[in-house]
């Protein structure tokens, strides 16, 4: 399976190398670090950005390198991008590379839940050890072995300042003595003997719209991709049915391990036994609505002008360009969104603006939200709390070219947002239940709609 595992920054730094296989070692830097050397230059390649280490915080969207590359006759390299890290395998052609992904995503997944989320460099230099104990842990001698948060919770302890001030000064181990009941048993999503003083459980329908947008609104391609987080307050071992309004809608799913699947294929309802704490118990894609036709109409609008061969601010006729970018919530969409909750807000919109690479410098200003601009990166980030109806927000500003040099062409904007207890599948949970166990638990649900890979083009 897995031959070798590195850790790398956006910079190419090495930060966690690691290897399983025995002639993978005897193979030298051919086999080892010539991995990483390969896979640096193909990325270099495709995306010039990560020449100069890449960008912070959001900037990973914007790269688009291939999971599966070809390092020889024998190896192929898997990789998966989290935040600002690189997580990347080396494994033979035989093995299954979708399973090396999953795999990768789970390893990020759970170091985002030790170290916090995003995931970043200073959390793995910081907790390396933590790292490397978890690594082995979750991977036996190159196959994935146990994957589970509340399993690996149990055996390896999270890193606090308490605890490691108590191994500094006493030596002892983050790493428990004994084995999880729950690695042993049917169920070791699940920990044992779980108490709570008042029991709970949270449901959230979060559905992400990846869409491509011209510069006068059309759309280009769109698609609809749903999941369903829980975060599980129960003592003992509850049984949970969870129902749905039209589960019709939902096409190509995977779900969480402790999800019988054989009654959703017959009654289309979800009957598990949870694990404890947060969890992704389904993703799913929506039926039909990402066919074109279908008159997907997203709830934003952004129409982006930018103009070249003008004076600029300070700068001679011809050097200089405008930009002017107008955000809003579109009347009409294809959300479906109840009336009894109040009017739609679009929150948390931040719209990333990367220049041409011959802008020398840009002058922005807006009149809702704060505009930061990137000198380095010829990149402008705008964050907006809340747009409503009628209120639109609006930025302008003025740039000054290299020589006055116009540039070919304008990269897309990258836009972020999301519109609680809005759906555009009109996927609803109609019922909850819980059995095996005396209590009445405290149910919440509610419905998100945000944005995933949404861009608008700039010409």
């Amino acid at each position: 399976m897995i031959q070798s595992l590195f850790i790398l920054s956006l910079g190419g730094e090495v930060l966690i190398e690691r290897h399983f296989r025995s002639h993978q070692r005897a193979s030298g830097s051919e086999g080892n670090r010539g991995a990483c050397d390969h896979f640096w230059r193909e990325c270099q390649k495709y995306d010039d950005s990560l020449q100069n280490g890449g960008g912070g915080e959001g900037e990973e969207q914007g790269i688009d390198i291939p999971p599966i590359m070809t390092f020889n006759s024998n190896t192929v390299i898997v990789s998966v991008f989290r935040s600002s890290l690189i997580l990347l395998c080396t494994l033979s052609r035989e093995a299954p590379p979708l399973l090396a992904i999953t795999f990768l995503h789970h390893l990020a997944s759970t170091f985002e839940s030790y170290f916090g989320s995003p995931l970043d460099e200073g959390g793995i230099k910081e907790n390396f050890s933590t790292v490397y104990q978890l690594i082995e842990e979750m991977n036996d001698h190159g196959y994935p072995l146990t994957t589970e948060p509340n399993a690996l919770e149990c055996m390896i302890k999270k890193p606090t300042v308490i605890s490691k001030l108590q191994q500094a000064v006493t030596g002892s181990s983050s790493v428990s003595s004994y084995l999880p009941s729950g690695t042993v048993s049917n169920m070791p999503w699940r920990k044992s003997d779980v108490r709570y003083a008042q029991n709970e459980i949270y449901v959230d329908l979060v559905e992400e719209m990846d869409c491509i947008l011209t510069a006068a609104g059309q759309v280009v391609q769109a698609d609809i991709n749903g999941s369903i987080q829980c975060v599980s307050k129960l003592s003992g071992v509850p049984d949970l049915c969870l129902t749905f309004r039209d589960p019709d809608v939902v096409d190509d799913c995977s779900f969480h391990p402790c999800v019988r699947y054989g009654r959703w294929g017959r009654e289309k309802v979800i009957s598990f036994v949870p694990p404890d704490g947060p969890f992704e118990l389904m993703r799913y894609r929506v039926r039909n609505l990402g066919i074109p036709g279908k008159g997907i109409t997203p709830p934003i609008f952004c129409n982006p002008t930018l103009t070249f061969g003008t004076g600029g601010e300070g700068g001679k006729k011809g050097e200089g360009g405008n930009i002017s970018v107008v955000v809003g919530l579109k009347n009409g969409s294809s959300l479906l969104y109840p009336s009894t909750k109040g009017p739609m807000v679009l929150e948390d919109v931040v719209i990333t603006i990367p220049f041409p690479a011959t802008v020398k410098t840009a002058n922005l200003g807006s009149n809702m939200g704060t505009v930061l601009y990137d000198e380095a990166k010829k990149i402008a980030r705008w964050n907006i709390k809340s747009v409503g109806l009628g209120g639109n927000a609006e930025l302008k500003g003025t740039m000054i070219m290299k020589g006055g040099e116009r540039p070919e062409e304008s990269p897309p904007l990258r836009l972020e947002w999301k519109i609680p207890t809005a759906s555009v599948s009109g996927l609803a949970v109609s019922g909850l239940s819980v059995v095996n166990e005396a209590y009445k638990p405290y149910k919440g649900v509610r419905t998100i709609t945000k944005s995933g890979k949404f861009t608008v083009r700039t010409n």
